[in-house]
């Protein structure tokens, strides 16, 4: 039997429970490993893997790693766990006779077994003592007193010193200082003196611009005005209680010397409402152009040149504006000319800026635009922009053969202010021959009678506009016109579209 570090190498292993010949195998591998094998001390080599708070223990082929737990000062280990320790019990503390023990957390504390009265400490011993407190206060009495020790107290004691008229001792009691009757009252100075304090006395002098009254024994006034005149003051010298104080006149301030005068810069305080001008001892106030000076002779006020002839510039409307004026134009459909006073039509239609859809013609009008439609009715076909000619019909339809052969639409534009009557279309036949004869109505949009024919010839006619359109308008009325030519009957009718603008 072998033994390696303190192992029975020799002995079977508790494996074999198999067949003799298998077991009698594994012990000879077994017993072969263990006869050559050393087990290393993985805490010597620092080969482990425990905490700073943990000891290596090793072990046969591995180690383990144990808690290592340090207890603070107070305490002591049991179980793992660090426990107070009562010095008290166990009689290692170190109070004296005169004081009991009390156990706290992780120490203890002395305790006096009786407490002393005020004046009074214990020793080490328990015993109560007297303090000196003359020695253990700082400064307990003031420095013109001297302490005095006494069982359980202290007493002061006053300095006693002698001082002579005029003198009082210090607050230490040390020395003899003066008196200032000046500062403590005490003098008996009269109005308008002034007291001078002196060693042990004081003395009562008059005050600045005041002179002694021998016969009243009083201090009066000087009025340097009288004494000096013309002397003191570039204008005007006003007598003050002990003094005299130089003044200006209105437009003039005090020169730093305090004797003359300079000229004021009103302007520097913007007395004026606009534009102010320095004068000598005065100011003047002026107006931008565009504004009059009010009679406050300090305020400008705007000129409303709308109200005057000025105004009258504008061709559509005068606005005023603070120190000017301004001609404006409608706020849609116009656009102020070069020459600003005028205003110019947009023409909508030709800058694209309607919103006419595709199917629609736009037409200008002064300050606006309208979008028209011309559509042509059933048995009529388009033939221009604004033209529709009838499709030929049976010689069984007299509806047809009645109705107009060509169907022409128009525009026209009108302000409100023009002249009534005015003519604003004419009709006939062109070309027109001197045996035609027309007959000529409105068939369609007079209802509120704004419109007359007027037959000028045989082949000539006229509309014409017989009432004043006072307010923005549109119309659209049918006029026929019935031919005869030939013994010939013909129809022919024209839709106009007649808008009647504000006057700008």
């Amino acid at each position: 039997m072998h033994v390696l570090d303190g192992l029975d190498v020799g002995r079977k292993p508790d494996l074999c429970l198999s067949s003799p010949p298998s077991c009698q195998h594994i012990q000879t591998i077994f017993f072969f490993f263990f006869s050559f094998s050393a087990d290393v001390d993985e805490c010597m080599t620092n080969k482990h893997s425990c905490g700073p708070h943990e000891r290596c223990l090793n072990t046969v082929g591995s180690f383990v790693c144990k808690l290592q737990i340090t207890c603070p000062e107070g305490y002591q280990l049991r179980n793992s766990v660090c426990e107070d320790v009562d010095e008290c019990a166990l009689q290692t503390h170190n109070c004296g006779v005169g004081f009991i023990c009390d156990n706290s957390m992780g120490s203890f504390l002395c305790k006096p077994k009786h407490k002393c009265i005020s004046g009074f400490t214990q020793d080490s011993r328990g015993n109560c003592i007297d303090i000196n407190e003359c020695d253990s206060l700082n400064e307990p009495c003031s420095s013109a007193s001297n302490c005095i020790n006494t069982v359980g107290s202290y007493t002061c004691q006053q300095k006693i010193i002698r001082c002579s008229h005029g003198y009082h001792a210090s607050p230490d009691g040390a020395k003899c200082v003066d008196i200032d009757e000046c500062q403590t009252g005490t003098h008996h100075c009269g109005l308008g003196q002034i007291c001078h304090n002196l060693p042990g006395s004081y003395r009562c002098d008059c005050q600045t611009g005041y002179q002694y009254d021998d016969l009243n024994k009083v201090c009066t006034d000087v009025n340097e005005c009288w004494h000096y005149p013309g002397r003191l003051c570039a204008q005007t010298c006003e007598n003050t209680p002990g003094s005299y104080h130089c003044s200006c006149t209105t437009g003039f301030s005090l020169a730093f010397d305090g004797k003359n005068c300079e000229d004021i810069n009103e302007c520097d305080k913007n007395p004026c409402s606009q534009e102010c001008a320095n004068i000598y001892g005065s100011y003047q106030c002026y107006c931008r152009e565009g504004y009059y000076l009010k009679e406050d002779r300090h305020t400008c006020e705007d000129i409303d040149e709308c109200s005057q002839s000025i105004g009258n510039h504008c061709y559509f409307k005068c606005v005023n504006i603070a120190g000017s004026y301004q001609c404006a134009c409608p706020p849609q459909g116009y656009t102020m000319s070069a020459n600003g006073r005028t205003c110019r039509d947009i023409d909508e239609c030709t800058a694209g800026s309607h919103n006419c859809s595709y199917g629609q013609s736009c037409f200008n009008l002064q300050g606006s635009f309208r979008c028209l439609s011309f559509d042509c009715p059933p048995n009529y076909k388009k033939v221009s922009d604004t033209r529709c000619e009838r499709i030929t019909c049976s010689s069984n339809s007299l509806d047809c053969q009645s109705s107009p052969v060509r169907i022409t639409y128009y525009q026209l534009s009108f302000q409100t202010n023009i002249i009534i009557p005015a003519q604003i279309f004419r009709i006939g036949p062109s070309p027109a021959y001197p045996s035609d004869h027309i007959t000529i109505s409105i068939s369609k949009g007079n209802d509120e009678g704004y419109f007359k024919i007027r037959k000028l010839n045989s082949f000539t006619g006229a509309i014409y506009l017989q009432r004043q359109v006072r307010k923005p308008k549109d119309f659209l009325i049918d006029v026929e016109m019935k031919l005869l030519r030939q013994s010939t009957f013909t129809s022919f009718l024209a839709r106009i579209y007649i808008f009647i603008t504000s006057t700008v």
